[in-house]
């Protein structure tokens, strides 16, 4: 169990939704927090919001596919406030489009801000976490869209998948260091993700014409009549408090989604070859598996 009093933590997409939440719900356990969010609007709010808590916020404004910016910000939050104990890698956007229609920007958008979000603030932040003897835990946030892809989620479960990949390779990888690991998979919730195409990079710029103006204007209307519709930010929040708390590895703040995993894992089983497995090859899995459970078998677990 974590004690989280006067630590630090660091998260990304902090100035709004999910990642405010987890802001104010870790100050709440008294943590020293900081966010980054592309859009200084946001961060302000945040900030007045802090304020009015009683709670000291520090604000970065930077872009998360931005390694130097990420870097600069490790920098500064260890000189203001020490070692980082807690990384949330949660920054994200999302878009509503069929494979055939969506554009190569579409998914290089998706792919660099969600995955190459992740990716940036862990080789920014792991060598301080590394360093410390204190606790330290890493959350990056995928979604559902990341386990089970609906249609015309492409683009984003691409990404989804790779970040929850990606987290559990990273998993085994820290646990010989007793850095905590944990994929957080939302589902729908009550956050501003409509507002996605307003901050897409200019590099990323659909530049499909009318088609592609009227596919941003359907995922924009979409957004706002159902998100609102989700679980809170502040539910899913306190889910992941719980997660770092207890050092889980699968953060799954939606129950409704039990059936649908079950179907989808039990289809990927179904397929597997009904012959026995060659007994050669599976001396070679059985000693890949077996290096896998010794990695589990000696971590180390900090604080």
């Amino acid at each position: 169990m974590r004690d989280f009093k006067g630590k630090t933590a660091f998260i990304t997409g902090g100035g709004a939704g999910i990642g405010l939440a987890m802001a104010k719900t870790f100050a709440g356990e008294g943590m020293r927090v900081a966010i980054a969010d592309l859009r200084q609007d946001h961060l302000e709010e945040a900030q007045a919001q802090f304020k009015a808590m009683g709670h000291e916020l520090l604000t970065f404004e930077l872009d998360v596919t931005d390694r130097s910016a990420m870097e600069a910000a490790a920098s500064d939050i260890k000189r203001r406030f020490g070692p980082l104990n807690l990384l949330c890698n949660n920054a994200g956007v999302n878009i509503i489009r069929d494979v055939a229609d969506a554009t190569y920007e579409d998914f290089d958008w998706m792919m660099a801000v969600n995955f190459g979000g992740c990716v940036n603030g862990v080789k920014a932040f792991l060598p301080d976490m590394l360093a410390h003897d204190d606790w330290a835990h890493i959350v990056n946030t995928s979604s559902t869209a990341g386990v089970v892809p609906d249609p015309g989620t492409g683009p984003y479960s691409a990404a989804k998948f790779a970040i929850r990949g990606f987290t559990t390779a990273l998993r085994y990888d820290m646990m010989p260091h007793g850095i905590g690991v944990s994929v957080l998979c939302p589902g729908t919730t009550d956050t501003r993700l409509y507002e996605s195409e307003e901050n897409r990079l200019k590099r990323f710029e659909d530049r499909d014409g009318e088609a592609g103006a009227a596919r941003r204007a359907f995922t924009g209307q979409l957004f706002r009549e159902v998100l609102h519709k989700g679980m809170s930010a502040e539910a899913v929040a306190e889910r992941v408090l719980e997660a770092v708390r207890s050092n889980e590895f699968y953060i799954f703040p939606h129950a409704e989604f039990r059936a649908e995993f079950k179907e989808q894992f039990d289809e990927m089983l179904n397929a597997l070859p009904k012959r026995p497995p060659d007994p050669d090859w599976m001396a070679l899995e059985e000693g890949r598996r077996q290096r896998t459970r010794d990695v589990v078998a000696n971590a180390r677990v900090r604080g």
